[in-house]
């Protein structure tokens, strides 16, 4: 898999995950930078024209560098609950969200939050492909991410490990502020337009909204996944819901 972008690239590569580097011969000083971080962590460095990494970023804004990675170490649900300890899990599910812009942003809050990994469907769901890694800023390279085959099953397997599964409905009366977060937790989010699929609908333990005070109905997915994740973790370093 390739990746593309001066921060992606760079995170990659101090995640120890770059295989080899791929530059443009033009001179640019964050692309030095880039370099010399890979010399340091032992990655060869080839030297190619513009049209070279072109091909390799599939017309993706490169900015010079391209880099070929090792492939991602592989999770299950239950390896990302056992991360957690002795923290309360705090897990991220995507249901069928196949935008890779939204699919590297939420990688990056996820990142931020510290949050402790997603759980993603392989099939109905954006690639983890250069445009998801060079949205998430490199945080593509080292959040723990679960693949599996089917998300509705997913969230029962969470359940079972004892996490408490939060999902996100613009049509649920209950405000995403007003329940626990502190407990394991984890955020399931639906696909752009459509929301959560009916069966992982009803699996969730609890269904909550963020109240919209503008004209438009709901927030952008990513933002979503933002907004809830920093509510858990403002909970969480408060010791819980604030009274009234």
């Amino acid at each position: 898999m390739f990746i593309f972008g001066i921060n992606a690239v760079r995170e990659a590569l101090r995640a120890g995950r770059v295989r080899r580097l791929r530059v443009g011969s033009r001179d640019d000083r964050r692309v030095e930078e880039v370099i010399a971080l890979a010399r340091e962590r032992g990655v060869g460095v080839e030297r190619v024209e513009a049209p070279a990494l072109d091909r390799a970023a599939r017309g993706g804004v490169h900015q010079g560098v391209v880099a070929e990675l090792e492939p991602p170490r592989e999770y299950s649900v239950e390896e990302l609950v056992a991360a957690a300890a002795p923290e309360p899990a705090l897990i991220v599910v995507l249901d069928g969200i196949e935008d890779p812009h939204n699919i590297g942003a939420i990688l990056r809050s996820v990142d931020a939050a510290g949050a402790h990994g997603v759980v993603r469907q392989a099939r109905h769901a954006a690639p983890l492909d250069g445009v998801a890694m060079k949205a998430s800023a490199g945080a593509a390279a080292t959040v723990r991410i679960a693949t599996v085959v089917n998300i509705a099953r997913a969230v029962e397997e969470l359940k079972d490990a004892g996490v408490w599964t939060v999902g996100l409905a613009g049509d649920a009366p209950e405000r995403y502020d007003t329940v626990d977060l502190t407990v394991p937790t984890a955020i399931v989010l639906g696909a752009e337009g459509s929301g959560l699929r009916r069966l992982v609908r009803e699996r969730c333990d609890r269904l909550v909204s963020i109240p919209m005070r503008g004209v438009v109905s709901s927030l952008n997915v990513s933002v979503a996944a933002g907004v809830t994740l920093f509510e858990a973790i403002r909970q969480r370093r408060i010791g819980g819901l604030a009274s009234g």
